[in-house]
């Protein structure tokens, strides 16, 4: 059975390079594998940090990648900790040699150990680089951030009791049935599969503040005190569900908006939950490769939905490969309105520049600058680069 370490060599203040000076303290332990060379099967080793049981499991002939030495730190005790670490190799002389990289993680149940190939086994045995000692000895380092001692405040538990409140039965006076088909007719049998209804379950008071045209399709306040209901027939029921818990303080998983963005961006403009929208516009555009094959469809799709940021991308890339995208792209359907934005971003790819001439300077900014802008007067981000430039402008 593995012994737990309770005591150990501790380095306060000395975080791993990529997080050194953020004001951090991390507590390092160190490790001793004799006779390494020998090893042949997985070690494991526990320890006790930020009072959560740890271990250190290391995979002589690699784990990730055959010919690597492996190492991954694993979060033993139950519940979530979000915590930054990293592992050291020292070479004989007491250098390190060898390190991972530092990022912070989130260990919970189910996903409770993070690793990396730490060094190549061919040259961990090469004598020549005095990794092991003269006993044949790997000593490794693990340093984790340690928690804070500062004095603990807890948070303003309004956004996580509306949490609470989503779809809850008990308390709701608004129920809306989102209905979609299943399937469609079939050629070969002429069946038509029957529609599925999912309810959600919603409180007139935060709609009517958070998300009003939600509330005004809910018709006026019932009377008799029940559950009015209203029908939503154009949005999946999943896609729903991510649009109301982000009207109640919800946070969308970025994998969930990078998946479904054009859903969630139709949903949310529709019903005019803008952050929503903005989010899940942020996400596409930063997960997908504006090409010669698909640039018009992407800005007409943009233009449909007033996506400032993704037709800026369109612009900036048709901007920086316009001669490609003159001899293969179709411009026929192109919406003149925009042609502005285009000149804007060969304007600011353009080497000369601004400079010398009369140009205004919010015509120069980014869709990310001037929105920010307009959050920072307390003003409407959504809309177009004109609409927005025009907004600050009457607004200075």
């Amino acid at each position: 059975m593995a012994r737990r370490i309770e005591d150990a060599k501790v380095s306060v203040g000395c975080p791993p390079p990529s997080l050194s000076g953020s004001g951090e303290k991390w507590r390092s332990f160190q490790f001793h594998f004799h006779d390494f060379s020998n090893l042949s099967t997985t070690r494991k080793q526990e320890f006790i940090c930020n009072g959560h049981r740890w271990q250190l499991k290391v995979y002589p002939g690699g784990d990730l990648h055959e010919g690597q030495v492996s190492a991954f730190v694993c979060h033993l005790s139950e519940g979530r900790i979000t915590t930054g670490f990293g592992i050291k190799v020292i070479d004989e002389f007491g250098k390190t040699t060898k390190r991972t990289p530092s990022s912070k993680n989130e260990f919970y149940d189910g996903y409770n150990h993070c690793g990396y190939d730490i060094i190549s086994r061919s040259v961990l045995l090469d004598e020549s680089e005095n990794i092991l000692d003269d006993n044949g000895t790997l000593t490794l380092i693990v340093s984790i951030e340690e928690e804070s001692t500062t004095v603990f405040v807890p948070k303003n538990p309004l956004v996580k009791m509306m949490r609470e409140m989503f779809n809850d039965g008990t308390t709701a006076d608004v129920c809306f049935e989102v209905s979609t088909a299943e399937g469609k007719d079939d050629d070969d049998d002429r069946t038509k599969r029957a529609k599925t209804t999912t309810p959600f379950y919603a409180h007139r008071s935060i709609l009517e503040k958070c998300a009003p045209i939600l509330a005004a399709i809910c018709g006026s306040n019932n009377d008799s005190g029940g559950v009015a209901v209203a029908s939503v027939n154009d949005v999946k029921p999943h896609i729903f569900h991510h649009l109301l818990f982000y009207v109640y303080g919800g946070s969308i998983p970025e994998e969930e908006l990078k998946t479904h963005a054009k859903g969630i961006i139709d949903a949310a403009d529709k019903y005019s939950i803008i952050n929503l929208k903005l989010a899940a516009e942020a996400a596409y555009v930063q997960s997908t490769d504006i090409s010669l094959d698909n640039a018009m469809d992407n800005l007409l799709y943009a233009d449909s939905r007033n996506c400032a940021l993704l037709k800026e991308a369109v612009m900036n890339f048709l901007a920086d490969n316009h001669y490609a995208a003159a001899s293969n792209i179709s411009f026929a359907d192109f919406p003149g309105h925009v042609v502005k934005d285009l000149l804007v971003a060969f304007g600011r790819n353009s080497k000369k520049g601004v400079h010398g001439t009369n140009v205004d300077e919010l015509t120069t900014l980014c869709v990310s600058a001037l929105r920010r802008k307009l959050d920072k007067m307390g003003l409407e981000v959504d809309g177009s680069r004109e609409a927005m430039i025009d907004s600050i402008k009457s607004h200075s």
